[in-house]
């Protein structure tokens, strides 16, 4: 059967989720988490829940999914041993420097690949089979038959996610938060810059969508629900479904988690019993932002956006008839029923929303506690509305009291069934035996069994007290006794006997989840014992996607050029501009380096496979990958081919700890492009203990998203109808938000969007202090200059790492007219650590 896996940031979320019918539960402790603003568990807590939930039958999956710096790969290492000292299930990992330790020092406890290592294709699940994963979480971009695809072709198990919230950016690969506010969603501080209004305009500042059906939130996804294609998930091949919400109230996840366990069991029973109304009903009432499947049956365009509201809607249940100014009463016309209790929210045409508690109302002239559909209810209002405006629930009492019984009653909502045999002679021990889901237990208690003077012993009295198992997670199923003549037994012993017996049985539950004494190796000596890298000088390599600008690039005087992958005008790069491209950087004696799209869902993989049989590869200087997918396919290619082709790691690998760079050279990596999250100092550290060439970007717009989802073709192309119009094709785009910051909008030829940073990096004034911090390669990313504009900045970029401080620049301290004023130094002085 699939496993229903549910979130928790809370214990009485935690509690909710295992009373509702999870078989599994994630949730992270108070470090290295991807929720860093939920409550989380302290060690203890853990220690808790992994029991309450083993002896209910339900794993505990620890997220360990953070991106972590090597000052705490010592607490991380604790960390590990601690959880697998407590038997968790599994771990869920988005580093692979985290993942590389936990398989050094608890190799036997699970791991699995988060979904914020953006797995979307066949090739990368391999690469995750390869370093010993035994479950990826898929990326919520998959369709269904890519996953039905993917499972049909692995050992491994998939998760994926089936309902609440969705990340507009593949997970993992967002910097928005990070670079404009601080906060870093790889270190579970994402201030969700999706949430936040955005005008979409063009480059004379136009807003595009000015009188059209469209709201402002143009980033923010509605929320995933799929409880409908439930069957074909699970006839798909998904081992795991997972709910999110690790923020979310307790409430939220009882109903949730409540609704996907009544329909995951009615098709294993091939029942009829599911009713499907009131579900979505309740899964509407209790938070949506409205519902998508997201990607699993299509792109669809605006259709997937909460453009008007970005947070929780509530449920449609009436417009306002009539509205008295003067007395603030309200007539509304119900299409459901409202309760006392409920709390209520008008979209108000002018003004905004008013929103309160219902405490009183009226229908017919006649207090109520219920009105129903159909019903026309008078409420007095805290603020002004207007006749037509719509009215939503966004909290139901009784449904809200339906939740709580999962987790606020101290007596378990879901017991155990539990069969008793006792046996009771005279002269001899009583004897039970005790048989739950999980065993059989013989028990023989210290009493033995006396005649009896006036009462002997009945199976009604054995029945009244073997019963009494109060808040324990069992009920009694069923009862036999083999009871001698005239025994009598005392029901205080009856009662002791049971105690003592059901504890052992409990203790024997518990040793189903231990793990064995970990054998680990000494991780320090497998990541830092290794010849450094160290290289002569620094050089200086340019990212361009046409020709006219790997012409500017080598008019600049660049050392290498990186050419291909995304391209930013939304044009296929064809065979004969990459054999362009090789021509002019040969006569030009500079090295031409081969780069990979950062994004490639399944069908795009076979992009890799023409270029390979295409391109001759032994004129490129080496070839750049952006995941593990696409670095499994390259080591294929060089396998097979024979062919030395140096392989990168690019900047979307998240490289950002010592560890990770080790499990790169595993997956024969020669060389790393490091985290744009990194700063200087932690530059520093990496490169003074890097067995590999490492590479930092130090000039450009940087991607800060890159999404399925187009903003462009979605509120002007009409893709919800099936086909873009293309309009990209048409105009420069910017998404500009509340400060008037404007973010440049590129689709590439895969039509994936990516959002640029309006403000461009640059690190010139600090080059000399990149170079001693012992990096081979610094990266200029050209593709969204001008061919003109990018030959002055390579130029300049040139001739300071050739003269460093000694150029005329520091002299005369012209530097600050050359960078200008808007402009960013991204992390290198500031980093993601200290910002939670």
């Amino acid at each position: 059967m699939v496993e229903l896996l549910a979130p928790a940031g809370t214990w009485e979320a935690f509690k909710a989720a295992v009373e509702s019918g999870a078989d599994a539960i994630y949730l992270a402790g108070e470090n290295f988490g991807a929720r860093a603003f939920a409550a989380n568990f302290d060690t203890t807590a853990l220690k808790k829940a992994v029991d309450f939930a083993h002896l209910r039958n339900t794993a505990v999956h620890v997220t360990v999914n953070t991106l972590v710096d090597d000052s705490e790969l010592n607490k991380l290492a604790d960390y590990l041993l601690y959880l697998y000292s407590i038997n968790v299930d599994a771990i869920i990992v988005q580093d692979l420097g985290v993942a590389k330790i936990a398989r050094c020092i608890v190799p036997d406890l699970p791991l699995h690949a988060s979904t914020q290592m953006s797995v979307n294709n066949l090739d990368s699940v391999k690469m995750m089979e390869k370093l010993h994963f035994s479950r990826v979480v898929l990326a919520r971009e998959v369709s269904l038959n890519d996953i039905e695809f993917i499972c049909r072709n692995t050992s491994i198990e998939i998760e994926t996610f089936i309902h609440g919230a969705i990340c507009v950016c593949y997970s993992g690969q967002c910097l928005m938060s990070s670079m404009i506010g601080g906060r870093s969603g790889n270190r579970g501080c994402c201030a969700q810059p999706c949430r936040l209004p955005y005008t979409l305009v063009d480059k004379n500042d136009n807003d595009l969508l000015n009188g059209t059906d469209a709201g402002q939130y143009l980033l923010s996804p509605r929320d995933m629900k799929t409880i409908d294609l439930l069957p074909q998930l699970i006839e798909a091949g998904v081992k795991s479904f997972k709910i999110e919400g690790r923020m979310k109230k307790p409430e939220y996840v009882a109903i949730a988690v409540n609704a996907y366990r009544n329909k995951i069991d009615d098709y294993y029973k091939k029942s009829a019993n599911y009713n499907i109304r009131q579900t979505d009903k309740e899964l509407s009432q209790i938070f949506n932002r409205d519902f998508t499947t997201a990607y699993l049956q299509g792109h669809q365009g605006k259709n997937m956006m909460s453009d008007r509201k970005p947070n929780n809607r509530g449920l449609l249940i009436g417009r306002v008839q009539k509205y008295n100014k003067k007395t603030f009463i309200a007539d509304i016309k119900l299409s459901d029923e409202l309760n006392l209790g409920d709390k209520i929210d008008f979209w108000v045409k002018v003004g905004g929303r008013v929103n309160m508690n219902v405490t009183a109302m009226k229908v017919a002239g006649e207090s109520v506690e219920t009105a129903e559909c159909g019903d026309i209810v008078s409420i007095k209002l805290p603020g002004h509305v207007q006749e037509h405006d719509r009215l939503f629930k966004i909290a139901d009492a009784k449904l809200n009291e339906k939740a709580k019984n999962f987790f606020n009653n101290s007596d378990p909502v879901r017991r155990i069934p539990l069969k008793i045999n006792l046996s009771a002679h005279i002269g001899s021990p009583i004897k039970l035996q005790l048989s739950d889901d999980c065993g059989r237990l013989e028990f023989t208690a210290d009493f033995v069994a006396e005649r009896a003077l006036k009462r002997p012993l009945t199976y009604d009295t054995v029945n009244k007290q073997m019963g009494r198992l109060g808040n324990t997670i069992y009920q009694l199923d069923e009862l036999t006794c083999d009871i001698g003549a005239d025994v009598m037994v005392p029901v205080s012993v009856l009662n002791d006997v049971r105690r003592q017996a059901v504890d052992k049985l409990l203790v024997k539950r518990r040793e189903r989840f231990n793990h064995p004494a970990p054998d680990f190796t000494d991780w320090h000596k497998t990541i830092f014992h290794h010849a450094v890298f160290r290289p002569q000088k620094t050089s200086l390599i340019t990212a361009v996607d046409s020709i006219d600008k790997l012409q500017g690039a080598l008019k600049g005087g660049c050392d290498a050029i990186l050419f291909g992958g995304d391209s930013y005008n939304h044009q296929h790069i064809s065979i004969e501009t990459y054999q362009q491209a090789v021509d002019l950087c040969h006569c030009a004696e500079v090295k031409i380096y081969l780069a990979m799209p950062r994004i490639l869902c399944q069908s795009q993989m076979k992009y890799m496979d023409l270029l390979f049989s295409q391109l001759d590869l032994t004129k490129f200087a080496g070839i750049y990958a952006h995941t593990a997918g696409q670095i499994r396919k390259i080591n294929i290619f060089r396998r097979d081919t024979n062919i030395n082709l140096p392989l990168w790691a690019d900047f979307s690998m998240n490289t950002f700890n010592s560890a990770c760079l080790t499990t790169l050279a595993d997956m024969d990596v020669q060389a790393a492009v490091l985290s744009p999250e990194l700063n200087l100092q932690q530059i520093k550290n990496l490169s003074a203990n890097s067995h590999l060439p490492l590479e930092v970007i130090v000039s450009g717009n940087i991607e800060l998203m890159v999404s399925e989802y187009c903003a462009i073709g979605s509120f002007l192309g009409n893709l919800h109808k099936g086909n873009c119009a293309a309009p990209c094709h048409q105009n420069r785009f910017y998404l500009k938000d509340r400060k008037s910051e404007h973010f440049p909008v590129v689709t590439d030829q895969f039509c994936h969007m990516h959002i640029l940073n309006g403000r461009k990096l640059v690190m010139l004034a600090h080059i000399p202090d990149v170079q001693n911090a012992g990096i081979s390669r610094i990266r200029i990313d050209g593709r969204y200059e001008t061919a003109n504009k990018l030959e002055s900045i390579v130029k300049i970029y040139h001739e300071v790492l050739q003269r460093g401080k000694h150029h005329k620049i520091f002299k005369s301290n012209s530097i600050e007219s050359i960078e200008g004023t808007n402009f960013t130094r991204g992390h290198f002085f500031r980093g993601i650590l200290n910002n939670e």
